[in-house]
């Protein structure tokens, strides 16, 4: 195993940090300042904000045969990425890019036109659809580093992050992409370029393009710092870090100082926004810490993930809500002492690819949380050969999340105690020592969500939670 390179570092910009011009020079800025430090950088960049969802919607109405519908929200786009691009450059330079703007959405129109005809979306041409969004915007970034003394150069990640053929949310092959970043990524970092690639995208050994899946520009920079063993990975973001629960819900949320690989790992997959789940993995496999920034306020120190984080003096570090749950109850007293009972019930849930967030279980009863933006109904159709099925949609799970809450003697009943005027569903503890988690009507979320935080963030623990900068907010608001 190679040795940690601690000079480079992998910064990720999401869509709001490429959004328009100004953004774009803010993460030059951002970008320049870590290479006055004498640090490497290697950036890997979203598609511009919002781009990805008009991509979508230009593949849904090629689907259904609205050819200029889509060739609508295509031009669109095209004006959008020469206009950000006219902005940004020289015109000799704006001039050349231009010219690579034009040729990709010409292969855009075309297929858009192609899968008009035809009138079928397949997960294969919807990766190719919304792979111009990335491809796109690190064009731009690169083009507008390279101009301002960054040396930056595109590079298209689809040439590294190689995957299975999965569309829609790809594996990634990690021994394949280490050997193709150290082919064609490490020596343009030793060259002294700033390499720029789009996240999110990628391609199987046959040169087929794939995604990771909504979030996974975070994963791509995860797989680069992996592969090529970097000193750190930065996500920036447009908050100033991991909060203790979402703002928009309590105003006293707290910015997390530190937090474990663990923690974070559990409150990104249930509901915090600010980190893709998968992220986590690869870092944590090459122990390389992460950071959580805010391109918007370059100077707050942020989040930092690390293997194992520093003691807290208060039992949790953050509140997650995960909200569009649906509770599947299952109930059969015909399989009363039935051996493999819960097998045949998995078994189902596999097959239709169905991932379950909580499950609670009695002799002959099942209870299971699932996302209720899954396709509930064939589900149940198979579950009733075997079972009484019940649907109760409009949930949501609040999962609390900290260091070795077991150890914490009373912790249940006071959790408990400071929701006791909310109806709770399910209750899960379980092996998990970092996770308390319960199901509620969604509908309570902001109230059962604003007593947790009011009972075990009262006296935060200013070594772990940024309560200066807090008060200094409250104060320039009042």
């Amino acid at each position: 195993m190679s040795a940690t390179r601690k000079k480079l570092v992998v910064m990720k910009f999401g869509g709001t940090s490429v959004q328009d011009a100004a953004a774009i020079e803010r993460t030059a800025a951002i970008v320049r300042g870590r290479r006055d430090k004498g640090l490497d950088a290697i950036v890997v960049v979203s598609a511009m904000s919002k781009v990805t969802d008009s991509l979508l919607a230009a593949a849904d109405a090629a689907g259904a045969r609205d050819r200029a519908g889509a060739l609508t929200i295509s031009a669109s786009l095209h004006a959008r990425h020469i206009l950000t691009s006219k902005a940004l450059l020289e015109e000799s330079a704006f001039r050349e890019l231009q010219l690579v703007i034009d040729a990709e959405f010409s292969a855009l129109d075309d297929l858009l036109r192609g899968i008009a005809a035809v009138g079928e979306l397949t997960p294969r041409t919807s990766d190719m659809v919304v792979s111009f969004g990335e491809r796109l915007s690190s064009r731009m970034v690169a083009a507008a580093f390279a101009q301002r003394g960054l040396n930056g150069m595109h590079f298209d990640a689809r040439n590294a992050i190689i995957t299975d053929d999965q569309h829609g949310k790809a594996i990634p092959q990690e021994a394949h992409i280490e050997a193709k970043l150290a082919e064609h990524v490490l020596p343009m970092v030793e060259a002294k370029q700033t390499p720029v690639m789009g996240g999110f995208i990628a391609s199987t050994l046959d040169g087929v393009t794939t995604t990771l899946g909504r979030g996974g520009s975070d994963y791509t920079a995860a797989l680069v710092g992996a592969g090529l063993r970097a000193g750190a990975i930065e996500i920036w973001t447009d908050v100033n870090g991991i909060m203790t629960t979402d703002p928009r819900i309590v105003s006293g949320a707290l910015r997390v100082r530190n937090i474990s690989f663990q923690e974070a790992a559990e409150l990104s997959y249930f509901g915090a926004k600010v980190l893709h789940p998968a992220t986590i993995l690869p870092a944590v496999e090459k122990d390389i810490p992460v950071w959580v920034l805010n391109s918007h306020n370059a100077a707050n120190e942020g989040t930092e993930i690390t293997a194992k984080a520093p003691k807290c003096t208060s039992p949790f570090k953050c509140i997650a809500a995960k909200r569009k749950q649906t509770i599947i109850d299952i109930v059969s007293t015909r399989m009363l002492m039935s051996h493999g009972y819960l097998a045949r019930v998995f078994e189902i849930l596999d097959r239709h690819r169905c991932v379950i967030d909580m499950v609670s279980t009695s002799e002959v009863s099942i209870s299971l949380s699932v996302d209720s933006s899954h396709e509930l109904g064939p589900i149940v159709e198979d579950l009733k050969t075997i079972a009484t099925v019940k649907l109760d949609p409009h949930k949501a799970l609040i999962c609390l999340v900290g260091e070795d809450i077991r150890g914490h003697s009373g912790m249940a009943a006071q959790v408990f105690n400071a929701v006791k005027h909310v109806n709770v569903r399910m209750i899960s503890q379980g092996a998990s020592e970092i996770n308390m988690s319960f199901m509620i009507d969604e509908k309570d979320v902001e109230e059962a969500v604003s007593s947790l935080h009011r009972v075990f963030f009262a006296d935060p623990d200013p070594a772990v939670f940024d309560v200066a900068g807090l008060q200094s907010v409250m104060a320039a608001k009042a």
